[in-house]
């Protein structure tokens, strides 16, 4: 059995109340200048809580600028924000993209390496300044992974990768994502759903992740729907959030693989959000993977409550029409024809998408360009140019 290394927050609180349990542990912690990176829906859900840290006597500065997924110009700006305030404490309260900023504003601070130096797998070196993740969506599974992504100067998302960005602290805490409307919790929901079966299909599977990988697919595919119908379904948020978290575990051991890949030319592009991108690309790459790995498909099928005791092909091809169908009754667009993406940009797409070696490498069955260009036809549901 090949080793596995698991580095995940020094502490972990997940369920409900697990705000106020932040504001209680940063109290006994004795810092005094928190520097914050959120985003207005939350901003009264955690107005009361961070005014307990003033009466304390911690200063406390917000930053609400992260909109979309961040450049690393939109880091340094918030980086000597951070450094002029004279932060000796950071916490993102956000999704994916804010927890990914606030965690290499809190490496960053007082890092001697410059941010190019760190980008990459593994060239960071150190984190001095205290970090905890509080997340909003139940997507990324960011508040517990070793990743940070930006958009780098040529338009390119890249990442910067280490054990240093795992923060200190993380709370989950499921009242926190009431407010995501229902079309985003449906995209996150999906990415996260594909952090969880991408690390169990995956070259590097491992029986340590292979359980919380197919537990987090079983949760987000039973109980993601009910979060879209109805966002005040508490039990059905603090579900999708415990298999976004499983996701979020899974990152640093595993990885992801060819869907993540193909989809950052969407985003990059074509600007279209991450868990889109994600959810319409996820059942054509799974066609391709099947027939590399029908068993580990199959077992994915019955986690999305496939029937059991068929052959594993007709398991797993259950499972992804499973699949397909949750992404339409969330409300999904079903097509790159639905985001008016040019049916002709696909070479280009499909070139780009084959730079992302780190993730393709993951994928278990390897990824040529024609390959690349099959599976955007099919998610144009078109298969002749």
């Amino acid at each position: 059995m090949q080793s596995v290394t698991i580095i995940n927050p020094g502490k972990l609180v997940f369920g409900e109340n697990s705000f106020e349990q932040f504001i209680a542990d940063y109290t006994a912690l004795g810092l005094r200048r928190l520097y914050v990176v959120s985003i207005p829906p939350v901003a009264a859900q955690i107005a009361n809580g961070l005014d307990k840290l003033r009466q304390q006597g911690v200063s406390i500065h917000i930053d609400n600028s992260i909109a979309g997924e961040p450049s690393f110009s939109d880091f340094e700006k918030l980086l000597a924000a951070a450094r002029d305030f004279g932060a000796d404490s950071v916490a993102g309260i956000g999704g994916g993209s804010v927890l990914d900023v606030a965690k290499l504003i809190a490496v960053q601070i007082k890092n001697t390496q410059t941010t190019a130096e760190v980008i990459g797998i593994r060239n960071l070196k150190e984190r001095a300044t205290y970090l905890a993740c509080i997340p909003t969506t139940s997507g990324t599974g960011s508040e517990v992974s070793p990743n940070a992504l930006f958009i780098d100067d040529s338009g390119a998302k890249v990442g910067v990768i280490s054990p240093f960005l795992v923060p200190d602290a993380a709370y989950i805490d499921p009242a926190l994502t009431l407010s995501v409307p229902a079309s985003i919790t449906a995209s996150t929901g999906i990415d996260a759903l594909t952090h969880c079966l991408e690390a169990y299909t995956n070259n590097f599977a491992h029986p340590v992740t292979d359980l919380i990988a197919l537990e987090g697919v079983r949760l987000i595919a039973r109980y993601l729907q009910r979060a879209c119908d109805n966002g005040r379904d508490m039990e059905a948020r603090a579900q999708v959030a415990l298999g976004s978290m499983y996701g979020g575990m899974c990152l640093g051991p595993v990885n992801t693989a060819a869907v993540h890949a193909l989809s950052y030319p969407l985003g990059v592009t074509y600007h279209v959000p991450h868990g889109l991108s994600i959810a319409l690309l996820l059942p054509y790459v799974m066609e391709f993977n099947l027939p590399a790995a029908p068993q580990r498909h199959a077992q994915i099928g019955l986690a999305v409550g496939a029937a059991p005791g068929q052959p594993d092909i007709d398991t797993a091809l259950q499972g992804i029409e499973l699949i397909k169908q949750l992404i339409r009754s969330c409300g999904l667009p079903a097509s790159l024809d639905e985001l008016n993406i040019p049916f002709d940009s696909i070479d280009k797409m499909a070139e780009d998408a084959l730079k992302i070696q780190r993730l393709l490498k993951n994928n278990v069955r390897s990824v040529t360009h024609q390959d690349a260009v099959n599976i955007y036809r099919a998610a144009f549901n078109k298969v002749e140019a």
